[in-house]
């Protein structure tokens, strides 16, 4: 139907509104208290930048991603994720000719054909932080740090962090080649969809949502076993950074995450209470991500967080923040030339920052009162012929009912007061 939005997407509507914008708000405080800068992408980009970037036969690719020919003949795709179009715009706007770490964020919609579920629409919302140009694990720290202070600065309690490495290219094929073994011994137990990534990836499988819950899950390869030294130490010093700065981890060798470009430090934040979809943020370093588009090796780390899946739990406890501010005036007028002057006071309020509207539909002055009442305005102003004769206003305290004549050009002055 014409008067239903497309499944899968949803309305934000204005008694909404103000939850997103405090969360937003939260969202560029905290990222300019650590140094990050926001950046803002095209909703589409060229679908061989996700191929190369997100990997064939991961789900996002495969089966999730919204992909068009557009009429000069190219294949576009609206963005799954956000990472791969930074690092492009990186690239692209040379954004490391100053050498160095930038520091990047971004809030938006992304879009992936799936099974609508709470907390993730076919077109849903999230804020990132990418950080490029340094291998320092005390970044990777960092990156952790920023996704865990922001949710607890929404006063999230029963938040959980899991951190996990899942190698470099030296160590992740000898990794790779143990679980080949190990799931092909155990093929009769696996979905089709894991029967297929025992060849092309065989670490999807420890993150399926169909076989992850099995009992032979449990007894499958752990890479620790097949760290390169450099992964080891890598990985130590992000948990030594950590625990310095006073925040509890919990190990989890089956943290994998969804895409391919991932090295190193993988980590995820769940908000416990919301059961099987509690991851509310998450993400890892890609050291081999901006070579693999098109640029010179450079490390990289960043994480992505659910606008849609952090309200949620904000409603859990009670946290989301629904009151829209309301107006300063509702102007009340009787007659036409009541209604000149009142709309004449009313562009000198909005100009001097005061919020303020006014009926428009000719009702009665006591028809115009309720409207006033309902718009949650401080004050009414009230216009009619004895006001446009003196040159004043009547102004009444919606609240306490009291009211006064204001001279009209003392009205500004008034109201801030």
């Amino acid at each position: 139907m014409l008067t239903n939005a497309p499944r899968g997407t949803k309305d934000i509507l204005p008694e909404q509104i103000q939850s997103w914008l405090y969360i937003e708000n939260k969202i560029r405080e905290i990222c300019q208290n650590y140094g990050y800068a926001e950046i803002r992408t095209p909703t589409f980009e060229h679908t061989e930048l996700f191929h190369r970037s997100i990997g064939e036969g991961t789900d996002v690719v495969d089966k999730e991603m919204y992909t068009f020919e557009d009429r000069g003949g190219r294949s576009i795709t609206l963005r799954p994720e956000n990472t791969a179009s930074v690092v492009r715009a990186y690239l692209q706007n040379k954004l490391y000719a100053d050498g160095g770490l930038v520091k990047l964020f971004y809030i938006g919609s992304m879009f992936r054909y799936d099974r609508p579920q709470a907390g993730r629409l076919r077109e849903f919302h999230q804020f990132g932080v990418e950080a490029l140009g340094e291998e320092n694990p005390a970044v990777d720290a960092e990156i952790i740090l920023l996704a865990w202070d922001f949710l607890k600065s929404l006063g999230l309690d029963d938040l959980n962090l899991k951190i996990n490495t899942v190698g470099c290219p030296k160590c992740r094929p000898v990794y790779r080649q143990k679980l080949q073994h190990y799931f092909t011994d155990n093929i009769d137990e696996l979905c089709d969809d894991c029967k297929r990534r025992i060849d092309k990836n065989p670490m999807r499988i420890l993150d399926c949502k169909v076989d992850g819950a099995k009992e032979f899950m449990e007894d499958a390869p752990k890479i620790e076993t097949c760290l390169c030294d450099d992964c080891r130490e890598h990985f130590a010093k992000v948990q030594e950074f950590l625990t310095a700065a006073g925040v509890k981890f919990e190990l989890d060798g089956r943290l994998v995450r969804g895409l391919d470009y991932y090295t190193k430090t993988a980590f995820e934040i769940q908000y416990l209470p919301l059961g099987a979809q509690s991851a509310v943020a998450g993400g890892g370093r890609y050291d081999g991500l901006i070579e693999e588009i098109g640029g010179n090796p450079t490390p990289g780390i960043g994480f992505a967080a659910g606008i849609e899946r952090i309200l949620i739990a904000l409603e859990k406890q009670n946290l989301l923040q629904t009151k829209i501010k309301s107006l300063d005036a509702f102007i009340v007028t009787s007659g036409s030339k009541a209604e000149v002057f009142g709309f004449n006071l009313l562009t000198k309020l909005r100009r001097e920052n005061i919020s303020a509207t006014m009926d428009f539909a000719k009702r009665s002055m006591k028809a115009q009162m309720k409207q006033a009442a309902k718009s949650g305005a401080k004050f009414a102003l009230i216009i009619g012929e004895d006001e446009i004769k003196n040159s004043t206003v009547t102004v009444k305290n919606l609240e306490t009912s009291e009211q006064e004549n204001i001279p009209a050009d003392k009205i500004a002055d008034s109201l801030k007061s």
